[in-house]
């Protein structure tokens, strides 16, 4: 039983590909990150050199696995308790992890490897992952209607983007690679009010049938006209269009209003992610 370390993406994708795809839900952030690496190359996400790593059981199959694209967090995907416990030693041990100051990680394998660390740490971080059981509409409908964003839409795209970042504390400015790879398969919608684009939602492509919504954005002064549940319900819908068999989104849980505006559209919580960042 070990874990193997490597900058190769080829060799993690071939050794570690069939095990991240076969849980696709608790897996969704690693899959989609995976996927942004073969499309866009391994500087995607900038220029530090992403790393990766796969857990191989005692039977010879590898039943776990993490990535890091520097200097966003160290991403731990579903983990059996004993590839927790060693790399909660390799932390500690691990030249490739040496830099790692913050990860991502499950709740109870956050709070373990954080106790193995023996670096001071906090939980930085509390995210909430759903899954829709059953799409359901906004009520009351709020005014206005959904589209398709465009070419034309990039500017206020970044814009809104890049201030959904800052909301949230997301690390990276918004990547105009990225949005124009979310609007060749119509990824990003926008809500409208009397013309005016008043909210935004997108949707990662499908892999292996599986979608995530997100970013969710509506600017601070068109708050609480409910906006973002009819944006987040069209692109739900717009998930399912692409092919997608399973919707998921990520909310923060200091933020109840946004928690309360998913569950009403169907969305059913599934497992709690947190991130814990060095003193």
């Amino acid at each position: 039983m070990t874990w193997t370390f490597t900058h190769d993406l080829a060799a993690y994708r071939a050794a570690a590909g069939p095990a991240v795809a076969a849980e696709p839900v608790a897996n969704t952030i690693l899959l989609t990150v995976l996927a942004a690496l073969e499309r866009h190359g391994t500087d995607a996400y900038g220029s530090a050199e992403p790393f990766f790593g796969w857990w191989t059981g005692a039977d010879g199959g590898v039943t776990g696995a993490l990535l890091c694209t520097p200097p966003r967090p160290l991403l731990i995907g579903a983990l059996p308790e004993q590839a927790v416990r060693e790399l909660g030693a390799a932390l500690a041990t691990e030249p490739v992890l040496a830099g790692v100051d913050v990860l991502n990680a499950r709740r109870r394998d956050a709070q373990a490897l954080a106790a193995a660390w023996g670096r001071p740490s906090e939980v930085t971080e509390e995210n909430r992952l759903y899954r829709l059981a059953g799409l359901l509409a906004p009520d009351p409908a709020p005014a206005g209607r959904a589209r398709t964003a465009t070419e034309a839409d990039l500017r206020l795209l970044l814009d809104w983007a890049g201030a959904f970042k800052r909301e949230t504390g997301e690390r990276g400015g918004p990547s105009e690679a990225f949005l124009r790879d979310r609007l060749s398969y119509g990824g990003m919608l926008l809500w409208e009010h009397a013309g005016t684009p008043v909210s935004m939602a997108g949707f990662f492509r499908p892999v292996g049938s599986v979608s995530r919504v997100g970013p969710v954005y509506t600017p601070p002064e068109l708050r609480g006209r409910g906006y973002a549940a009819g944006v987040t319900h069209a692109v739900s819908e717009a998930a399912y269009a692409a092919g997608a068999s399973q919707v998921l989104l990520f909310t923060d849980l200091a933020n109840p209003t946004s928690n309360g505006v998913y569950q009403r559209l169907g969305y059913v919580p599934v497992e709690d992610r947190v991130e814990v960042a060095v003193l």
